[in-house]
């Protein structure tokens, strides 16, 4: 039996731009753990997507991606989101959005995640606590009818955007929900 996410292609958009203001200001997707930046993780995670936006400011990277900045910058995670899908030069039925902080993210984990979102609007990775992480399928079709305009992007929560989607909740595996938010999250690794 063919599973879906071996014939439906998808791209994906990583979220690399944001303040870090819990890490004094220094840009995450450069943080270096086991020799390889958070970029560098984030990038293996979606190793199968069939295109790569990035979300943040242009660094050198191993793979072919497009970089962008949402105007003005700092919009937030909706702005920064619906900028990278705006810049995707191949519209797919899924997109993949993953927050550059989460070093623990596999290939496995995304196709959890498309598996889960087949025939829905999208899915979420839940970590033990309960609570949604920055690691998501979505349906850019659903994504286009939530659209808010470019002004209301900005400052927008992640969970208004998303509050009237049908998001599959899918438990992470080992450490794949750890983010880096803080010194004290980076020392714990």
């Amino acid at each position: 039996m063919t599973r879906w996410d071996e014939w439906e292609p998808y791209a994906a958009v990583l979220l690399a731009g944001g303040r870090s203001s819990r890490l004094d200001g220094i840009d995450k997707s450069g943080i270096e753990l086991g020799g390889r930046t958070m970029l560098a993780w984030a990038l293996d995670a979606v190793v199968d997507a069939m295109e790569v936006v990035v979300v943040g400011d242009p660094v050198h990277t191993e793979r072919p991606v497009t970089f962008v900045r949402e105007d003005p910058r700092f919009g937030g995670p909706v702005a920064a989101l619906l900028t990278g899908v705006d810049a995707l030069l191949t519209p797919r039925a899924y997109v993949g959005v993953v927050a550059v902080d989460m070093p623990f993210l596999r290939p496995r984990t995304l196709s959890r995640l498309r598996e889960a979102a087949f025939g829905r609007d999208g899915a979420v990775l839940v970590g033990p606590d309960e609570r949604r992480q920055l690691a998501l399928v979505l349906s850019t079709a659903r994504l286009a009818e939530v659209r808010p305009d470019h002004e209301g992007q900005h400052g927008m929560p992640l969970r208004k955007l998303l509050a009237d989607l049908d998001l599959v909740e899918v438990p992470s595996e080992g450490d794949e929900h750890r983010d880096i938010d803080t010194w004290t999250d980076l020392k714990s690794l």
